[in-house]
């Protein structure tokens, strides 16, 4: 180690005058006296940033680097490279030993997560425990081989991408469950493309090979098509035949877990820094503020004070998955503790810091820095991905594709293939048919991607979720535009964009005939405004049918320029009279987006 390297010190965004002198072995006193000719008056339990702090060990000889929160660490990669690895980079090799992995059941809706989740719970949990559960806390361990494995509880590969889109991944291992009687199904296609996203080796569950019409060669042909090739047929996804509901061919299920675990080399340090991931967080009404955390590395203690997101506290109670009081908690161990002060989103990463005081400084210039940067934060849209591509910070465009019909998917990927090139690729996150939902939105927010449609809607939770997370949602009813569009952008030929902005949406609640007009939906507006003269679209189960403008809107007898949330009013349509009771009229107007 050179001398410049000792002189390199981490400091966090926070510290007291005491730490920082303990950081560089000298006196508090001289940090003070810094501090002093600097005109910051100080004590030695004073809070200092780390702005201040870097000009005082600055001038006394060192460097200062800020100690980076797991979060920062991992939202600055864009490599697939699983947030434990980069965080354990510091500790000392020799003093790293194998943790048990952690594990994700992902697949479509009835294919038997849930059920292979129960059937591993009842007969892999250690022996008397199955019986003592008495909470949930969306995790547990089994044991295969006197090996633990700890399994996440999570309600499917949303919230599993969810994690991830806030820089975690708790998972290690993904299984992806597969009906042998039903195949390959959308939402497999979803949660494979959240898994390969994330970087997390898949074993895929052939469920339900007890069922007279399971075919599991079809499966088999079927996951071959999609990319996983099972070891079988000479590749490399290991494939296991199960039945959940008859509890057959789980010990091999969990022995091919352990197997991709053993080739990962999962590694943590016992002694070493606490860090770890929350699988989710409630408030209990008799126990008050209550959070399950993964422990990635180091071991948390009762009265240890850990930092997650904008929340902090110090642990005054510890559960097991069983709820059983304990005192600490090793690598992999899923915890229900107490003392938070404020509900922790799932996924973020909590750390341990060494006082309340500090933990407390440095989540509220968190809550600050976040609102700050979500009033600054720009769309990441096609012109912004070529501008990173021409400063080096991008090195490909990711899309999530959703078409009316196979038909088309087909000549989209085919364009798209040939536009990527050796500079920039582009890579197809996931590409299927049917409406824009809010799962699409979250694998693009996780992966940094544009949604792209053809000829589809986008439904209401999809379009709360865009917005809030400000994902590019581009829609096309011509190949060639939406071809050419990605063309330009990689070009940097990119027209500015007309954006479209909702005002409002109405229900139609009854159709009332005009002489000399036409039909007049009779609406209640559930949410924003409707506003004469402004653009709408009429939507039917999901799909829009006709666009046009509001001519006339109505409130009871009086002719309005716009009507609010909660009120009822007439509505005509230019071009369109064929409303029926229960469609939704979605009003809107159109911007220019500059390209800067």
């Amino acid at each position: 180690m050179s001398e410049d390297d000792h002189k390199l010190i981490e400091i966090p965004e926070i510290v007291t005058v005491r730490d920082l002198a303990e950081r560089i072995e000298i006196s508090p006193i001289d940090v003070i006296k810094q501090l002093m000719a600097n005109g910051v008056m100080a004590n030695i339990n004073q809070q200092i940033d780390f702005d201040t702090a870097a000009i005082v060990v600055g001038e006394l000889g060192f460097e200062a680097r800020p100690l980076a929160p797991p979060e920062l660490e991992a939202a600055e990669d864009g490599k697939k490279q699983p947030t434990w690895r980069r965080l354990i980079d510091d500790e000392d090799p020799k003093a790293l030993i194998d943790r048990p992995p952690v594990v994700t059941i992902l697949g479509h809706v009835d294919h038997g997560k849930t059920t292979l989740l129960d059937a591993v719970r009842k007969t892999n949990v250690a022996e008397g425990e199955a019986g003592g559960i008495t909470q949930h806390i969306g995790a547990y361990q089994a044991r295969h081989n006197k090996r633990l494995i700890t399994f996440l509880d999570t309600p499917g590969h949303a919230a599993f991408t969810a994690m991830r889109a806030r820089g975690a991944q708790g998972a290690d291992v993904a299984v992806l469950v597969v009906a042998a009687d039903d195949g390959v199904m959308p939402q497999t296609h979803e949660a494979f493309a959240h898994a390969r996203a994330a970087g997390v080796p898949i074993v895929v569950a052939l469920n339900k090979v007890d069922r007279p019409n399971a075919n599991p060669d079809r499966v088999k042909q079927q996951l071959a098509d999609i990319g996983l090739v099972p070891d079988d047929w000479e590749g490399d996804t290991m494939v296991v035949p199960v039945s959940a509901k008859n509890q057959e061919g789980l010990e091999d299920l969990l022995e091919a877990i352990l197997l991709i675990s053993d080739s990962l080399e999962i590694k943590a340090n016992p002694e070493g820094r606490i860090f770890g991931t929350v699988i989710e967080g409630e408030v209990d009404k008799s126990r008050g503020v209550m959070a399950t955390l993964l422990v990635q590395n180091g071991t948390l203690h009762v009265g240890d004070v850990v930092l997650a997101g904008v929340s902090s506290g110090r642990v005054r109670a510890m559960f097991d998955f069983l709820g059983n009081a304990i005192e600490e908690a090793p690598p992999s161990t899923p915890v229900s503790v107490l003392g938070l002060s404020d509900v922790p989103e799932a996924g973020e990463l909590f750390i341990h810091v060494d006082s309340e005081r500090e933990a407390r400084a440095i989540a509220q210039k968190r809550k600050v820095d976040k609102s700050e940067k979500s009033a600054a934060t720009k769309p990441l849209g096609l012109e912004e991905i070529f501008e990173a591509f021409k400063a080096g910070e991008a090195q490909e465009l990711r899309l999530v594709i959703k078409a009316d019909v196979q038909g088309a998917l087909e000549p989209i990927m085919t364009s798209l293939d040939e536009l990527s090139t050796e500079e920039i690729k582009i890579n197809v996150l996931h590409a299927t048919t049917g409406t824009i939902t809010e799962n699409d939105i979250t694998l693009a927010t996780a992966s940094q991607a544009i949604v792209l449609g053809f000829n589809v809607g986008v439904d209401q939770a999809a379009q709360k979720a865009a917005e809030k997370e400000r994902v590019d949602i581009r829609l096309y009813d011509v190949i060639y535009h939406l071809t050419e569009d990605i063309e330009k952008a990689l070009k940097g030929m990119l027209k500015p964009e007309i954006r479209s902005v909702r005002l409002g949406r109405a229900e139609v609640r009854a159709v009332f005939r005009v002489p000399r007009i036409g039909n007049i939906a009779g609406c209640r507006v559930l949410e924003g405004l409707m506003r004469r003269n402004s653009r709408v679209h009429v939507v039917r189960e999901n799909e829009v049918i006709f666009e046009g403008t509001i001519t006339s809107l109505k409130h009871e007898k009086d002719d309005v320029r716009e009507i609010r949330e909660g009120f009822e009013c007439g509505i005509g349509v230019k071009g369109y009279t064929e409303f029926e009771a229960g469609d939704i009229l979605e009003c809107f107007t159109e911007e220019t987006v500059e390209v800067e």
